[in-house]
């Protein structure tokens, strides 16, 4: 690394081209991409500073989507077509299969935009899943998806990996409606080591796609250092941080749900 000034580095020449274009892999999880270029770079700070506000935090979280969506897509099946210029006709190519976007409500749907901007025909399914804030364990509360997944690629949307137990959960509704591990990625703009050792501990096949890993986890499990509550940074802390669903309430009259 070459210094230009005071605070502003220059990387040297790099023959591995994924490393030059920004793609790197990390030492201890092989199926991790890590999008480390300098505009993510700038735009992860931006999006970690408690000083941003809301409608900015918005924006980055789009940003960053899109940025991330440029490797995770990159494997896509395209089919061979023509279309007509105003000139002639030019060979073009289309993406054979219509991507199926699965934002985990609610801090998920900060990343849907983005990767529709790119992916105007893909469909958004959803699925709702908060942590339980006693055992951290995921619990699903809202299932939107399509009967038959077989054939889908499918994008899991969430900004924080944190214990890995919501895109555990998430995976394993996908899995149960037929879709394929080696057609599923797991889109997330920071993950914590532990929720990464977790996740790819019971999915090790899985391709999961992150602009940073960070340094570990708290005792209340959240990231640390982190961005904060990415769903009350997107929509503001009223939106609810533990569903109140009709299998919460049998639970607290402590009766068998």
């Amino acid at each position: 690394m070459t210094a230009t000034d005071e605070n502003t580095t220059t990387e040297p020449a790099m023959d591995n081209h994924v490393a030059a274009c920004g793609l790197r892999t990390h030492p201890d999880f092989g199926n991790l991409t890590i999008v480390d270029h300098p505009l993510v770079a700038d735009k992860l700070g931006r999006l970690r500073d408690a000083a941003t506000p809301n409608k900015e935090f918005r924006e980055l979280c789009c940003e960053l989507a899109m940025l991330l969506a440029w490797p995770a897509t990159a494997d896509l099946e395209v089919t061979e077509t023509k279309v007509a210029t105003p000139l002639a006709w030019a060979n073009a190519r289309s993406i054979a299969r219509v991507p199926l976007l699965v934002p985990i409500l609610r801090a998920g749907l900060g990343l849907v935009p983005g990767f529709h901007a790119l992916m105007p025909q893909a469909t958004v399914a959803h699925v709702g899943i908060y942590r339980d804030p006693d055992t951290l364990e995921a619990v699903p509360y809202y299932v939107n998806l399509p009967d038959k997944l077989a054939g889908w690629r499918a994008f899991i949307l969430d900004p924080m990996l944190a214990t890995g137990a919501s895109a555990i959960a998430t995976i394993g509704l996908l899995l149960e409606r037929g879709a394929a591990l080696h057609d599923l990625r797991y889109i997330s703009l920071i993950a914590a080591p532990e929720g990464l050792r977790t996740l790819f501990a019971e999915y090790p096949r899985l391709r999961a796609f992150v602009c940073a890993v960070d340094k570990h986890l708290n005792d209340h499990g959240y990231i640390i250092p982190g961005l904060g509550d990415a769903g009350d940074r997107l929509f503001g802390a009223g939106a609810g941080r533990v569903p109140d669903t009709a299998v919460r309430a049998v639970r607290r009259r402590g009766q068998p749900a």
